[in-house]
Formats: structure tokens, C-alpha cells, sequence
């Protein structure tokens, strides 16, 4: 059966694994400080901290980013729940805001529209989601939250590596870069552009929040001799907040760090296999997604849109293909209709009735997508 996503895992990852493994860390050593540098260096953002998968990258940025509570953070319901439940964790609660149907991420005309009619202090934050590694469009949204004192985190688990225009000289910023976003964060899922089995990233333009999402992720624990308010000696440590254990292994950072080498090919192969699946399906009936010269898209996923999204799934399906969807819109979750009530999100609703994820993953070769070209061709003949 051929996944939607997959990772792939080199000699060299495996001799990295091993090498920890033989060392003298297994977590909280020196392949955390060099993982963090190396993705520092791939977003050029100014700081970045590993933590223990994307969700809880999420939790610790918005609780650093700061949200009182009953504040409300506005989020797209268009992507994976963590990306509206943090808000929740934190305290606050979520407004939900429709997508752009051509870019399927948050849409900067509706949050403007949203934040017109706010009150001073209603709004603590806007999340916005690289959906499929398409970015989002910042340099509005950094306009409509500069001014009004209210942060923006980009969710760029999609979309490491991806770039968007930088409005001047033909320059490119990097997702995740913090040029324009307060805060960013990645996952490194088995599915993403790096495997690390689990894992995820906290990049940030501030010291601040940086040095606070470090504290959290050790249960509001420091050792460090600066920050203590006394000390009895070389064993003496704080709690100086409530935090968590949410913090990356070294075993997986040596193998994130390992597969980062090969962003770039990663990238390369993923946007020959998107280029390709436009090209045979443009005329087919159905809708591949929409890209601009303005991103360099990281295509996390392959979204297609068609009438018949059930009866091409099981197709694929019977085909030896296993296609997944994309995702069912947050806001229609028993649970948040329950504490939220029931609202209208046109645009992700008509979306997601319609949507398809097609295998997209680096390590897919020819024969592979062959397959799949011809079963989704196969359908509509």
C-alpha cells in the first residue's frame, strides 16, 4: 500500500542514532544546543528551542507570547487540532476565523474585519498555518497585529524550507523566520520534510519568550546562577514557574539533525512530485492546488479537490493506494461546538467536503506516483 506520507531513514541517521546512543547523553545534552543552532541557521530565525513534538511547541510559545485569561486568540479551522487547542491550554479562548480559498490559510481581510469590531484587550493573539506548506500571508497579518498590541505565531509544522516573497528587492524570508511572525513552530513528525519520530521547534524574533519556552519545557526549572534568587551551592536549583516536561531527547535531535542535511533534496524531490501530479491532472476533472510566484511552497501535502472525494478514496484504496484527508475543520468537533456553540466556516467547510490528500513524501519514487497517476486517471475514464 502506498502511504500518504513517509519517512526515510539513511545509514548516516541510524550511525547518528548510535553514536548518542554510545555517548554519554541521552537527553538534555549536546545535541539539543546543536539541533536548535542548525534550525536557527536553515529559518535565519534569531532564536530557536526544541521541545517535545509540535503541540507542545505550541503550548509553551502561546503561554510565553502571553494570554490572560478568557482572552480570545483567533486561529484558521483548517488544520490539526493543536493548533487551536493550545489557546485552551493557555487559558484563553478561540475565534475562529475562515481560510482564503485559493490559499487555504488564514484569510487577512476576514481577521481584519474581525479585529475592526474588537474591544482593547479582547484579542491576545492571531495563529495563522502554513496549510500543505503553502505560507500564510504575513506581512498582512503583521499589519493588522503590529498596531494593536497583539502577537502572531505562525504554525509552519507544514512548511520547513518554504519561503514567501519579502515584499521588496525580489528578497525571499524563510517560514518560520520570524521576520514577521513573534513566534513560529515545527514539527518533526515522521511525515514532515525531517523525521525525528517525535519532536518540535519553537523559533521566536524575542529573547524573552525564548528564554521563557526554555524554562517551561523543564518544569519552570533553572539551574542557571543568574536567574536563581539565592544560592546554597553547586546542586541548589528553582521552580520559579509551573512548567512541564516537555523536552527533546538528544536520540532524537542527532537524527533530526542528521536529516536536515538533506532538506534541501527533500525539498527539490517534493516539488518535482507536485509540478508532476498538476501536469497529468490538469485535464481531469477535478482541483490541484493553487501556488503563486510569490511562495516557494514546501508541499507538506498534495490536496486535491474533487465532487466525488469518497468514491475516489475508495478507489485509491482498492488500488493499493492509501489517500487521507485533510483536515475535518476544527471548529465542527463535538467538543468545541459543545463549549463554543455551532458556527459557519464557509470556505473550510466547502473545502474539506471536497478534499483528497494524495501521497506526497520524498522518498516516493517514479513507480510510486505512476501508480497513483494511473489510479486516479483510471477513475475518471
Amino acid at each position: 500500500m502506498i502511504p500518504y506520507g513517509k519517512q526515510s531513514i539513511t545509514p548516516e541517521d541510524i550511525e547518528a542514532v548510535v553514536r548518542v546512543l554510545q555517548g554519554d547523553f541521552l537527553t538534555q545534552g549536546p545535541e539539543v544546543d546543536r539541533f536548535e543552532n542548525l534550525i536557527q541557521s536553515v529559518t535565519e530565525a534569531p532564536h530557536a528551542v526544541a521541545v517535545a513534538n509540535g503541540t507542545a511547541a505550541l503550548h509553551l510559545v502561546v503561554m510565553a507570547l502571553g494570554i490572560k485569561p478568557g482572552q480570545k486568540v483567533i486561529c484558521p479551522p483548517l488544520s490539526f487540532v493543536a493548533s487551536a487547542n493550545c489557546v485552551l491550554y493557555a487559558g484563553g479562548c478561540v475565534e475562529f476565523v475562515d481560510i482564503d480559498p485559493k490559499t487555504l490559510c488564514l484569510d487577512p481581510q476576514l481577521v481584519e474585519e474581525k479585529l475592526k469590531s474588537a474591544k482593547p484587550g479582547e484579542y491576545a493573539g492571531v495563529i495563522t498555518v502554513d496549510f500543505a506548506g503553502y505560507p500564510s500571508s504575513l506581512r498582512q497579518l503583521k499589519e493588522l497585529t503590529s498596531n494593536r498590541g497583539i502577537w502572531l505565531l505562525e504554525d509552519s509544522c507544514h512548511a520547513l524550507g518554504a519561503e514567501y516573497f519579502s515584499g521588496r528587492d525580489s528578497t525571499f524570508l524563510k517560514a518560520g523566520s520570524c521576520s514577521h511572525a513573534d513566534a513560529a513552530i515545527f514539527s518533526f513528525h515522521p511525515v514532515k520534510h525531517i523525521a525525528a519520530g517525535e519532536g518540535g521547534m519553537v523559533t521566536t524574533a524575542h529573547e524573552k519568550v525564548a528564554k521563557r519556552v526554555k524554562l517551561l519545557r523543564t518544569h519552570g526549572i533553572t539551574k542557571d546562577p543568574k536567574e536563581l534568587t539565592k544560592n546554597e551551592g553547586p546542586w541548589f536549583y528553582e521552580m520559579q514557574e509551573l512548567g512541564f516536561n516537555y523536552r527533546m531527547p538528544d536520540i532524537l535531535c542527532a537524527l533530526a539533525s542528521s536529516q536536515l542535511g538533506r532538506l534541501a533534496k527533500n525539498l527539490e524531490r517534493r516539488r518535482e512530485i507536485a509540478n508532476r501530479y498538476a501536469l497529468e491532472f490538469k485535464n481531469l476533472p477535478l482541483t490541484t492546488p493553487e501556488t503563486t510566484s510569490e511562495v516557494k511552497h514546501a508541499w507538506h501535502l498534495y490536496v486535491i479537490q474533487t465532487e466525488k472525494r469518497a468514491q475516489l478514496f475508495n478507489h485509491l484504496r482498492a488500488n493499493g493506494i492509501a489517500p487521507q484527508v485533510h483536515y475535518i475543520p476544527i471548529h465542527t468537533q463535538p467538543y468545541y461546538v459543545k463549549h463554543f456553540g455551532k458556527v459557519s466556516m464557509p470556505c473550510s467547510e466547502q473545502f474539506y467536503s471536497r478534499a483528497l490528500s494524495l501521497p506526497m513524501y520524498h522518498g516516493m519514487n517514479d513507480q510510486a506516483q505512476d501508480q497513483v497517476i494511473r489510479a486516479v486517471k483510471s477513475f475518471y475514464e
